[in-house]
């Protein structure tokens, strides 16, 4: 007889992540959340608590992973167009994998369940507000050595930088051309 296997919540709560990043909140059942962590349907809600908690906790574990991931781009030494650069190139192949991606999920719940639920709206400010302070933090730093532009304050930029990152999530998802989204990088990047 096999021992049992030892409950691991970092990788069941991954697991779910991934789980609503590919279908959706509404499209995803608690069966469907219980056969992607192994679990059974009772232990999953023991473990995590119903749906809506399971779907908070995953765009939680999202902040902590890729997320944290997207703002170390930011911070890392090294010129600022780079930087920025490597951000936006990171998330177009990412939205270019094979398989497809589902987008970014933070992006996703912003269109599915921010207007309707305030827990979720918090989650998603979270994630746009780590992100938006990354990148005016790096930009800030670019206008102090004369690197970006000082044509317009770094808020400014900042917005700019963050409407044509994020709209590059969106273009990825219904025109999979690589090398058109990297020339929206190039125009933003000769514009900073």
């Amino acid at each position: 007889m096999g021992r049992p296997r030892k409950f691991d919540e970092t990788r069941a709560l991954t697991a779910v992540m991934h789980t609503f990043w590919q279908r959706g909140y509404e499209a995803t059942s608690t069966r469907d959340l219980a056969e992607s962590t192994g679990m059974g349907l009772s232990s999953l809600s023991n473990a995590f608590g119903d749906k809506r908690r399971l779907y908070l906790r995953a765009l939680r574990r999202y902040y902590e992973t890729n997320t944290a991931v997207q703002t170390e781009l930011l911070e890392q030494p090294g010129p600022v167009k780079d930087r920025v650069r490597n951000l936006m190139v990171q998330a177009i192949d990412i939205d270019l994998a094979d398989p497809p991606s589902s987008g970014c999920l933070i992006m996703n719940a912003s269109m599915e369940m921010a207007n309707t639920d305030p827990e979720v709206a918090q989650e998603v400010r979270r994630h746009f507000t780590a992100v938006e302070q990354a990148v005016r933090s790096a930009l800030a730093e670019g206008q102090r050595t004369g690197e970006i532009t000082r044509d317009q304050d770094a808020a400014t930029l900042t917005h700019h930088v963050l409407s044509s990152y994020y709209g590059l999530r969106v273009l990825a998802r219904v025109q999979p051309d690589r090398t058109a989204l990297l020339n929206v990088v190039e125009t933003l990047l000769a514009k900073l």
